[in-house]
């Protein structure tokens, strides 16, 4: 049974050991703050027969919950480990120090991966003398339940390290998604901020309501988007293709690229918005929401896993 390191028991942290543990790997946990690892793993134990329930675990959860384990001090913990996913707070010195610290204890062999969401690897491992066996392992929260994963080299990632981290997210029960290059925020942000973008500006325009933006998502585009890509949706939606259809909306699409001008947060517009969303959902029901949205993905997950490719 090959061994991963789990290092930061926080949000993302512990939903890692979960996509590991699950898969039948080795998971050791480690955080600087004790209190977390023991934390996190009350959390997994409660999750786990959840999963069970809705078919996405195929062993009874406390033998999966058995493979999880913590030690002392991160060098023990990266002891004997392939595969490191770093889960630490989302600022670069911090990870800087981490990486450092991980690069000088971990074997030559230890791939270090980080959950980072938005900073390039590049930014914290160029001086590092393993910065080849480095990258960005981006997962979209929570991993365990959402499968897909960036891939990020930084330009001095050795080739078969990335292929090696590829492959064993696809033995972890993952979908990996490999960046040719870095870029900011990613590949996932970058979409996902594009649809922010518009609909940010239409609500501060006046146009629709932040609700009834969430409903043209969630029981429209959503529905398609659970089971295709924005390319083979339009490749679907056009008797010749994708071709046919850049030539049917070519020029809807021309003109309205020139209208997606960038929309500043302003303390107004995000002051409104959160004002419409607290009517909807008040902060004293934020975690419970959290945990609906989480159950929701479980079914959708487990749909899915029933369902032909």
């Amino acid at each position: 049974m090959e061994t991963v390191a789990v290092v930061g028991a926080g949000l993302v942290g512990r939903a890692w050991a979960i996509v590991f543990a699950r898969a039948g790997f080795s998971v050791v946990m480690w955080d600087q703050e004790p209190a977390a690892v023991e934390a996190a793993c009350g959390f997994i134990a409660e999750r786990l027969p959840e999963l069970r329930e809705v078919g996405l675990l195929r062993d009874e959860p406390t033998t999966v919950l058995a493979r999880i384990s913590s030690r002392p001090t991160l060098a023990e913990s990266l002891q004997g480990a392939v595969y490191v996913q770093e889960s630490s707070p989302e600022r670069v010195e911090v990870k800087r120090a981490l990486f450092a610290e991980m690069d000088a204890v971990a074997a030559p062999s230890t791939i270090l991966a980080s959950s980072t969401s938005g900073i390039p690897a590049s930014a914290f491992t160029e001086t590092l003398r393993g910065r080849g066996r480095c990258l960005v392992a981006h997962p979209i929260n929570p991993p365990y339940l959402v499968p897909v994963v960036e891939l990020c080299p930084a330009p001095w990632t050795d080739a078969a390290v990335v292929a090696r981290a590829r492959d064993l997210m696809q033995r972890a029960g993952q979908v990996p998604a490999t960046l040719k290059r870095e870029v900011a925020g990613f590949v996932v942000n970058r979409v996902q901020f594009a649809l922010l973008a518009e609909a940010f500006r239409l609500v501060a325009e006046g146009v629709i309501s932040a609700e009834d933006v969430d409903a043209t998502i969630k029981h429209g585009l959503g529905l398609r988007w659970s089971f295709m890509g924005p390319f083979e949706t339009i490749d679907l939606n056009a008797p010749g293709g994708l071709a046919d259809y850049c030539a049917r909306y070519g020029g809807l699409y021309a003109e309205l690229q020139r209208e997606f001008a960038p929309c500043e947060l302003t303390p107004a517009l995000v002051g409104e918005l959160d004002e419409e969303r607290r009517a909807v959902l008040p902060m004293a029901d934020h975690a419970a929401r959290q945990e609906w949205r989480d159950r929701r993905l479980m079914g959708l997950m487990a749909h899915k896993a029933g369902q032909p490719t």
